[in-house]
C-alpha cells in the first residue's frame, strides 16, 4: 500500500516560463491549473496504489461510475505559500489529512492513509513549486479528491476509488478583498441536519448550498448564510465558510460544531491564535435575532467568514427577508485584521509559528 516513495515522478512535466507566466496573471479563482497532478487509485483487491505525479489532463471516466448515481465524492482545499525568505511551506496539511480520512468514514469509502495524503500535495507542491504566487495573500491551492470510479448500478459502497490532486494558483477569494461581504440568511433551505453530512467535506454539501446561494446573490449578496434546520433559529455557516462574531468588550463567539458544521481548518486556526493573542474565544449558540439585536445596538461591532478559500473576510451586511443589518461601520474592523494579519504572516514565515502549523517543503 504506502511507501516512502508512494507516487513517481517520472512522469510530470514543466511548462515553459513564457506559458506558466501568461497563465498566471489574474487567473481567478480555480480557474487556471499547474502543469502536473497527483493521482493514485483504489480496488477492494490491491488497496490503494499507482500513484503518480503526471500532468494535468482531463479524465476517462465510464457513465456508469457509481460517483454520478449515488454521489459517493469527498475532497479538501489546502495551500503552498511562498515565504519571506524565499521558501515554499504548506499551512497544517495534517489536519487536512485527518478530516479527509473522516469524512471518507462518513461516506463509506476507503481512507487513503494519511501519509499518502501528505505526500501526493508535498510532492506535487515541489514539482509546481514555479506557480506559486508570491504576493501576499495569494498562494497555491491544492484540491485533493476521491470519487468512486467502480462502473456499476447499484446503491451501494463502490469498491474501487480515485483520488487527484489539483493545483491552481490563487488570489483573493472575494474580489473586494478586505471592504467586506455581504450576507443574505436563507429561512427557506438548509445545509445539514443532524445524522447527515454536514461535518464531511463532501460535493452534496456544497451543491445543496447552490440554490440558496442563487438565492442569495438575486437579493444583491455575495454569500449565503444558514440557519440550524430544526428550529431556523441558530446561525450555523455559510455556503463554504464559518463564522465568527466579534463584540464589543473584544471578545469573539462562533457556532459549537454539533455535527452540521464543517470543522473548518481555519476557524480551528482562529481559535488556537484567539487565544494567543489573548482575545477571549468563545464557542456557543447564535440566533439570528440575537445577531441582529447585537448588531443595531452596538454590542456585536464586527463579524467575519473564514476558511481555507477565504482565509478571513469580513461581513460588512446582512439582509433578511423582512430586514437587513449592517455590521460596526460595514468595514474591516480591528480584531478582523489582526487576526488576518497574524494568520498571514505565519502562513508566510514573517512571524514564528509557536503552534507547529508550517511544514516548510523547501
Amino acid at each position: 500500500m504506502s511507501t516512502p516513495n508512494f507516487f513517481s515522478t517520472q512522469n510530470s512535466v514543466q511548462a515553459a516560463a513564457d506559458v506558466r507566466e501568461a497563465a498566471m496573471k489574474n487567473p481567478g479563482f480555480g480557474s487556471v491549473f499547474s502543469s502536473n497532478m497527483a493521482s493514485a487509485r483504489y480496488t477492494a483487491a490491491d488497496g490503494w496504489h499507482d500513484g503518480k505525479i503526471v500532468p494535468y489532463a482531463p479524465l476517462t471516466i465510464p457513465p456508469s461510475a457509481l460517483v454520478f448515481h449515488y454521489a459517493q465524492e469527498i475532497f479538501e482545499g489546502l495551500k503552498v505559500y511562498s515565504r519571506e525568505d524565499g521558501g515554499i511551506s504548506l499551512f497544517r496539511p495534517d489536519a487536512n489529512a485527518r478530516r479527509f480520512v473522516k469524512s471518507a468514514e462518513r461516506l463509506a469509502m476507503a481512507p487513503l492513509p494519511e501519509e499518502v495524503f501528505l505526500e501526493s500535495v508535498e510532492k506535487l507542491a515541489l514539482i509546481d513549486k514555479d506557480w506559486i504566487p508570491k504576493e501576499r495573500g495569494s498562494s497555491l491551492y491544492l484540491r485533493p479528491v476521491m470519487f468512486a470510479s467502480q462502473s456499476v448500478l447499484g446503491v451501494k459502497p463502490s469498491t474501487e476509488y480515485s483520488y487527484y490532486v489539483l493545483a491552481c494558483p490563487v488570489g483573493n477569494y472575494f474580489k473586494d478583498g478586505d471592504s467586506g461581504i455581504s450576507l443574505w440568511v436563507s429561512e427557506n433551505y438548509s445545509r445539514a441536519g443532524i445524522g447527515g453530512t454536514g461535518e464531511a467535506k463532501c460535493g452534496g454539501n456544497y451543491a445543496a448550498s447552490l440554490a440558496a446561494q442563487a438565492e442569495a446573490q438575486r437579493q444583491g449578496c455575495d454569500q449565503v448564510v444558514f440557519l440550524d434546520s430544526r428550529e431556523k433559529t441558530w446561525v450555523e455557516e455559510l455556503g463554504g465558510m464559518n463564522i465568527f462574531f466579534v463584540f464589543k468588550d473584544g471578545s469573539i463567539q462562533t457556532p459549537p460544531l454539533g455535527g452540521t458544521i464543517l470543522p473548518g481548518v481555519t476557524r480551528d486556526s482562529v481559535l488556537k491564535l484567539a487565544a494567543k493573542l489573548g482575545i477571549e474565544a468563545r464557542e456557543e449558540l447564535y440566533s439570528i435575532e440575537q445577531w441582529e439585536a447585537d448588531a443595531k445596538s452596538g454590542k456585536l461591532v464586527e463579524a467575519f467568514a473564514c476558511g481555507t478559500a477565504a482565509v478571513i473576510t469580513s461581513i460588512r451586511h446582512v439582509k433578511r427577508a423582512n430586514s437587513e443589518f449592517t455590521i460596526g461601520s460595514g468595514k474591516a474592523g480591528d480584531t478582523t485584521l489582526k487576526l488576518k494579519n497574524a494568520l498571514l504572516d505565519i502562513q508566510s514565515g514573517k512571524a514564528e509559528d509557536p503552534f507547529g502549523w508550517v511544514k516548510r517543503l523547501a
